[in-house]
């Protein structure tokens, strides 16, 4: 335990309402101090000053006894090492320990993050601040700003993009894509916007026949006989072959009806239909997905994704004026519009944010109890005396100056009953 002295343990950088309280309860101690000598050479010249000295004595034993109360919560009063006192800095791994548990118990379980969650209109307080984002800035955007900018820098690039990449991938893979996929393509499909996919089917189809008959060329003169060879009918094959498929294709993005475009269409609605209700169907797309999900090509493209929206997310937070002037801020404005005006969107937001609290008090609560714990228990004694000092020495300065009074008025009670009686 380090030894604990006047030097030592006074408080560095004390805000400067802790010192202009600590010099009041002082000045008013030495005042009582400096009445009850002079009240005690006047006491025989009239009964008054004995009602004056009883008050500044017991003022002062009043007040020397919330000083010493006061002082030992932080420090040996007067450098001595007097038991039970230093109370801060030689319990702070108990401190630290109990705040923890006390957050953790009021603070950070499921049922009170829900039900503090569930008076939070977000979805309205982000739409109002969106679409009516306060001229100038305004302080509590630009702390937003510099402290968001400050904590996204702050935080380790590898370590917060592998969590945001496993809880991506974590989503991902329970989520069953199959079933959204048929929808989509079922709706695409109701709604005709599949034609433009399947014209651009056959414009490849065509474009790669063009490119690569040479191979088909090959091919009918590697499967035909010699006496095709021999006279020459292997190229006439080919180019009727050739003709075909391109007459065949020009057919289909010509004519909506075509047979083969009709037969394509058909098994378009069965896929649809397939990826929404068969078994076997939606296995191999959640197979296929969880293969997507743990290829490494995949997993760089998601961790590149990160760091693109890390540093654009950098970017708005060091510079919001820019961000909301241009197409960003419209679209941030068009979006606060929304939330204010579409009840369900905002019953949805709210809904996914107080079960995204709600998890994560379930799922790091403890994690965020040791990180306060480990904290305190990090800092060296002085710091933390220095900080809680800081933080509540003016109320326990106050606690002298009410010592101080309240003494002297019980002292004054006690002289006059012992007066009269």
């Amino acid at each position: 335990m380090m030894p604990f002295s006047r030097a030592s343990a006074d408080p560095e950088g004390a805000p400067p309402a802790l010192t202009r309280m600590r010099m009041i309860a002082t000045g008013l101690l030495v005042l009582m101090a400096a009445i009850f000598l002079a009240s005690r050479a006047l006491v025989d010249r009239h009964p008054a000053w004995g009602f004056v000295q009883a008050f500044s004595e017991a003022a002062m034993v009043g007040g020397l006894a919330d000083w010493f109360a006061v002082t030992a919560l932080f420090r040996h009063p007067l450098g001595l090492p007097i038991p039970h006192t230093a109370i801060v800095p030689r319990n702070k791994d108990r401190i630290g320990d109990t705040l923890a548990q006390f957050l953790r118990s009021n603070f950070l379980t499921p049922r009170v993050v829900g039900r503090r969650m569930y008076r939070l209109d977000v979805a309205g307080a982000a739409g109002r601040w969106l679409a009516n984002p306060p001229h100038g800035g305004g302080r509590v955007r630009r702390g937003a700003s510099r402290m968001a900018a400050e904590m996204l820098a702050a935080f380790d690039p590898a370590r917060l993009g592998g969590m945001v990449k496993t809880t991506i991938g974590a989503r991902l893979r329970g989520t069953e894509v199959s079933p959204i996929l048929g929808q989509l393509l079922k709706a695409a499909i109701a709604e005709n916007r599949h034609a433009p996919l399947l014209d651009a089917a056959i414009r490849w189809a065509g474009k790669t026949l063009a490119v690569n008959d040479h191979m088909i060329r090959e091919m009918v003169h590697d499967r035909a006989g010699s006496i095709l060879r021999w006279t020459g009918l292997d190229e006439t094959v080919a180019d009727k072959l050739i003709n075909g498929l391109d007459k065949l294709l020009a057919e289909m993005a010509e004519h909506p009806d075509h047979p083969l475009r009709l037969k394509a269409e058909e098994g378009l609605d069965r896929l649809a239909w397939d990826l929404q209700h068969d078994r076997r169907t939606r296995a191999r797309v959640e197979a296929l997905k969880n293969e997507l999900i743990d290829n490494p090509a995949m997993q760089r493209w998601l961790d590149g994704l990160w760091e693109q929206a890390r540093a654009g997310l950098l970017r708005i937070a060091r510079d919001p004026e820019a961000a909301m002037a241009g197409k960003l801020g419209d679209m941030l404005r068009q979006l606060g519009q929304t939330l204010q005006h579409d009840p369900r969107l905002a019953r949805t937001i709210n809904r996914f944010v107080r079960r995204t609290a709600v998890g994560v008090a379930a799922d790091y609560g403890d994690g965020i109890v040791r990180l306060v714990s480990e904290t305190v228990r990090g800092w060296d004694a002085r710091t933390i005396t220095r900080r809680l000092e800081n933080a509540v020495g003016r109320d326990l300065q106050y606690i002298r100056v009410n010592g101080t009074i309240v003494g002297g008025l019980v002292g004054l009670a006690i002289h006059t009953v012992d007066v009269l009686l």
